[in-house]
């Protein structure tokens, strides 16, 4: 067996969206690879017919990344030698579990994975720790993370991304890799092309923010799932190790778009259509998130519409994965639209 095939893997928040497309991916790669998953919550009992793995074969250990004990006790049982950390909070939550999850739980798993004889460490970051709301045109890993973050998720992954940079060690055979993935959805996803089913039902698909020149990256699941398992063999080889390891690299699908396109594909997929579309721009899309979030306040419930979600579907979001493509020998090997479809299925299926 060569030094860069994948014996064993831990996943670190395995049993979540990304995670379950991680395990499809190891899966995928070699059927003889042990993957063990690390979480809160249990593997969900039924799967979605584009998951061809079978969770009984999946060892599940339960416990809380910022404990030390719970983290040792997996990776020694589950004997990994890679271990992906994929483990995050949802977007739109609390501060303090942001803090709690993405940096607390980041510095105790790093400690103990060295510890622990872990050999490659993939952590997922995000493609926003560099956004703070101004445009982003082909940015590549040269682009610096701003000073005043967008907001405390972001803020939180650029801190473990740090971390995690830091703690890669040659010499003491340690290796780590930052994967940065934007806009990801696909099967199993909870909150965009769900969220985008909803916009149709309610009859708000006829508005539009923003006069949607802007390009944006969006990235099916199982392409960054790939992109995981393609870290973790650079690491494992140590032809490659030197030069990939305590790099970011960022993922997409290579296809920039205009934002509202992956929109409209969902609501034509639907068969839904709208004869006109009413536009918001910019400035006056801002002015009605401030007063959403006000009367929002006033009736203590949720803003539909914020500022800074106005910010983000309005911005110039895309990124130049070259780095990926040289480095990683990363390339998308699901499209935009395939992926899409592949998502509505899912949702039919009614999982």
């Amino acid at each position: 067996m060569s030094s860069h095939e994948i014996k064993s893997v831990l996943l670190i928040g395995g049993a979540g969206f990304l995670g379950l497309h991680l395990i499809e991916q190891f899966y995928k790669n070699d059927s003889s690879t042990k993957i063990s998953v690390f979480d809160v919550r249990p593997l969900p009992e039924k799967l979605s017919k584009q998951f061809t793995f079978n969770p009984k074969n999946i060892k599940f250990f339960k416990g809380d990344l910022t404990s030390a004990d719970d983290v040792s006790k997996a990776i020694k049982e589950s004997g990994a030698e890679v271990l992906v950390h994929s483990a995050s909070p949802m977007h739109g939550g609390k501060t303090e579990i942001y803090q709690k999850v993405n940096v607390e739980g980041t510095d105790n798993v790093l400690k103990v994975a060295k510890k622990s004889g872990i050999k490659a460490f993939v952590y997922t970051s995000s493609a926003g720790v560099i956004f703070n709301g101004q445009d982003i045109h082909n940015a590549d890993e040269t682009w610096p993370i701003p000073e005043v973050p967008m907001d405390a998720y972001n803020e939180t992954k650029a801190i473990a991304e740090d971390m995690v940079l830091k703690a890669n060690d040659p010499s003491d055979n340690f290796y780590t890799i930052a994967l940065r993935p934007a806009g990801i959805f696909g099967p199993g996803d909870r909150q965009l092309v769900p969220g985008l089913r909803s916009v149709a039902k309610l009859g708000q698909s006829k508005f539009q923010l923003g006069d949607n020149n802007n390009l944006f990256d969006w990235t099916y699941a199982g392409n960054v799932a790939d992109a995981h398992v393609l870290a973790a063999e650079k690491l494992l080889n140590h032809s490659t190790a030197g030069k990939a390891s305590g790099e970011t690299y960022f993922i997409t699908n290579d296809t920039p778009t205009y934002f509202w396109a992956l929109a409209r594909t969902v609501w034509k997929a639907d068969g839904h259509i709208d004869k006109k579309v009413i536009v918001l721009n910019r400035p006056l899309a801002i002015f009605a998130g401030y007063l959403s979030e006000f009367f929002s306040k006033i009736l203590n419930k949720e803003p539909g519409l914020t500022p800074f979600r106005v910010k983000i579907v309005c911005a110039y979001r895309y990124h130049n994965i070259s780095k990926a493509k040289e480095i990683l020998g990363y390339k998308p090997q699901v499209g935009i639209e395939e992926g899409i479809q592949k998502t509505l299925e899912w949702m039919d299926e009614g999982l």
